[in-house]
C-alpha cells in the first residue's frame, strides 16, 4: 500500500513538470490551434483547449485499465494523473478562470502568487511572449513582471519594428 501511495504522489509531482513542458512546447507550439481558444474570451461552457483535458483523461483511463489488468504500477500512475487533473480543475479552471461558481480571489500567500502568475501568462497577445507555464507552481511574481516589462520596453524600442514576434502586453482577460 505504501508503494502505491508513493507512486501516486510522485506522479502528481511529475505531472506538474510534464504539464509545464506540454504547456510551453506543445500548447504554445504545434498545438496552438487548440490552445489559442484558452487565450481568447470564452463564449460558452467549453473551449477547444478542453480537448487537452480529454487527451490526458483518456491516457489516465488507459493506464488504470492496464494496471488493473495486471501491469501493477500503471493503475497508480493513472490515479496520480487523475488526482493532478482534479487539482488542476479546481485551481486553474475554478480559481483562476472562474469556470465554476466559486468566486474567490486570493489576497495573499501561495494561491495569490499562483493566481497572479497565471493572470500574467494571459497578459500577452502572442503565444511566444508568455511567461509562467506551470499550473501549480509559478516563479516569483516580481520576476515575471520584470520579464514582461523588459519585453514591453524592447517592443517599444525603434528596433522592435524589425521583430515580427514582438507583442505589446494587454490587460488580462477576465473570464
Amino acid at each position: 500500500m505504501a508503494w502505491n501511495v508513493l507512486i501516486v504522489l510522485v506522479t502528481v509531482a511529475s505531472m506538474e513538470l510534464i504539464a509545464t513542458l506540454a504547456h510551453k512546447y506543445i500548447m504554445h507550439g504545434w498545438g496552438w490551434g487548440w490552445h489559442r481558444s484558452h487565450h481568447r474570451p470564452r463564449t460558452g461552457w467549453f473551449e477547444l483547449n478542453d480537448l487537452y483535458a480529454v487527451v490526458f483523461a483518456v491516457l489516465a483511463i488507459v493506464l488504470i485499465a492496464l494496471g488493473t489488468a495486471g501491469l501493477w504500477p500503471l493503475q497508480w500512475i493513472g490515479a496520480g494523473m487523475t488526482a493532478y487533473g482534479a487539482i488542476y480543475f479546481i485551481v486553474h479552471d475554478g480559481l483562476v478562470h472562474k469556470r465554476w461558481p466559486f468566486r474567490y480571489i486570493p489576497r495573499r500567500g501561495y494561491l495569490k502568487r499562483l493566481y497572479t502568475a497565471h493572470r500574467l501568462h494571459h497578459v500577452v497577445k502572442s503565444r511566444e511572449e508568455c511567461v509562467s507555464f506551470g499550473f501549480l507552481y509559478s516563479p516569483p511574481v516580481e520576476k515575471l513582471q520584470t520579464v514582461l516589462r523588459n519585453r514591453q520596453a524592447k517592443s517599444a524600442s525603434p528596433d522592435a519594428a524589425k521583430d515580427p514576434k514582438g507583442a505589446a502586453p494587454v490587460s488580462p482577460r477576465e473570464n
